[in-house]
């Protein structure tokens, strides 16, 4: 009995220890443009590898390319990595263009799920126009950083050269059959189960994978991450800058508003962070802002609709040449210019037309505000001298035409405290 005992206490101590050493999987997801929150978060994810001391780090990849600095913090920190870092692209569809090209070949294993694409890594300015010399640089810079890290990871060289000058792209049976890739996996449990006892090379040496018993640990961006992503594009971008102008003028047209203040400021502070990271075109900021003028002007200085269909034009060319870059990821969509620009005059428009009606309103108040009203002569009245009472009011009142005591009257003119009627008709 106690030898039992002892025996089922000994599997119970090898089982726990046994769970207590299976290491994680990291599985991070990169899914759209390569940019600053997505370096952020790929580089936090593999750091927290690192501190877990993790059997691999499985990054699935979807993106149809993005930002220089970005992309290579990533593959600094790949090539940099203790742990295997994987990158997988899926799922089905998916694809790894341009800077995700870069970054699947700097993997220590390099893996796509089928239906999916890699490569067109040739790079395109944003931000600035380039003559055919500093074309022939950036182009060079390229093709060498990619063949530097091919060479270093044992894949095609020729390939990505190719895919730098020429942009090709491949399938996944074709980037695995011309060694641009380790391996195809159908989904993430068949990439685990076949990368289980590869080799690969970190910068601690050799390393065994063993993946079998090995627990994923998905990684999700957090709040802060996912909110700066969002507001990264160009379109979310330019509705923010488009709602902090509007809260900004309405907070300054009526003071003490305060919420559109705090919403336009908000707005304006979340554009300025993602237009750091976009090519801006500052003629087409000024055109913007001149149209924002124009707009106001006409709320002033009434012009018939003059300004306010030059504040549209503006707007429009301001909007379209926003973003100065050939590279359609940082590029505004007509579908959001459009719609925005005709708010925009739709607003500016109401509060044209809520202005003049203003301007042409009838004083309420003082003594222009008793032109026009009705009431009872309390005597007769005569171009000398009469009383009447108008507004609850009795008042000195003159006539051209002679009025009865009790017929109703019309104020026409008041001179000082004596007022000009006419009888009512």
């Amino acid at each position: 009995m106690v030898k039992n005992i002892f025996i089922c206490l000994i599997f119970l101590c090898l089982f726990i220890s046994s769970e207590a050493s299976a290491k994680e999987i990291i599985v991070l997801t990169v899914n759209g443009v390569i940019n600053p929150p997505h370096a952020e978060y790929t580089v936090k994810g593999i750091h927290k590898a690192h501190e877990k001391n993790a059997e691999a780090v499985i990054i699935q990849l979807d993106t149809p390319g993005g930002l220089d600095t970005s992309m290579r913090i990533i593959i600094k920190e790949i090539l940099n990595s203790q742990v295997p870092v994987i990158v997988y692209v899926s799922p089905k569809g998916a694809r790894a263009a341009s800077a995700g090209a870069f970054i699947t070949l700097a993997s220590h294993i390099a893996a796509m799920a089928p239906g999916t694409n890699i490569g067109a890594a040739h790079p395109v300015a944003i931000g600035e126009k380039m003559d055919k010399t500093m074309v022939e640089k950036i182009t060079n810079d390229a093709v060498a950083y990619i063949k530097s890290i091919a060479r270093q990871k044992g894949r095609n060289i020729e390939w990505a050269e190719q895919a730098v000058i020429k942009s090709i792209s491949s399938t996944e049976t074709e980037a695995l059959k011309l060694g641009v890739i380790d391996l195809i996996a159908d989904d993430l449990n068949s990439l685990i189960k076949n990368v289980n006892g590869m080799k690969v090379n970190t910068v601690r040496g050799e390393v065994i994978l063993n993946t079998k018993s090995a627990n994923i640990n998905r990684i999700e961006m957090n709040f802060r991450e996912r909110l700066l992503n969002f507001i990264s594009d160009p379109n979310i971008a330019y509705i923010l800058l488009m709602i902090g102008i509007y809260g900004i003028i309405f907070e300054l047209s009526n003071p003490g508003a305060i919420l559109p203040g705090i919403i336009g400021a908000i707005s304006l502070i979340l554009a300025f962070y993602s237009l750091q990271t976009l090519p801006i075109n500052y003629a087409a900021g000024g055109l913007i802002l001149l149209g924002v003028i124009l707009f106001i002007l006409e709320l002033k200085f009434p012009s018939h609709g003059v300004l306010t269909l030059g504040g549209i034009i503006c707007f429009i060319l301001g909007s379209i040449m926003l973003f100065d870059t050939a590279n359609p990821l940082f590029k505004l969509s007509l579908s959001v210019i459009i719609p925005v620009s005709i708010i925009t005059a739709l607003f500016f428009g109401v509060l044209l037309r809520l202005a003049y009606k203003a301007h042409k309103r009838k004083p309420i108040t003082g003594v222009e505000g008793l032109i026009g009203l009705r009431g009872i002569a309390k005597t007769d009245i005569d171009k000398r001298y009469g009383m009447v009472m108008v507004h609850g009011e009795l008042w000195q009142a003159i006539s051209d035409d002679a009025i009865k005591k009790d017929e109703e009257i019309i104020v026409e003119e008041v001179r000082g405290l004596t007022l000009k009627v006419r009888k009512a008709y």
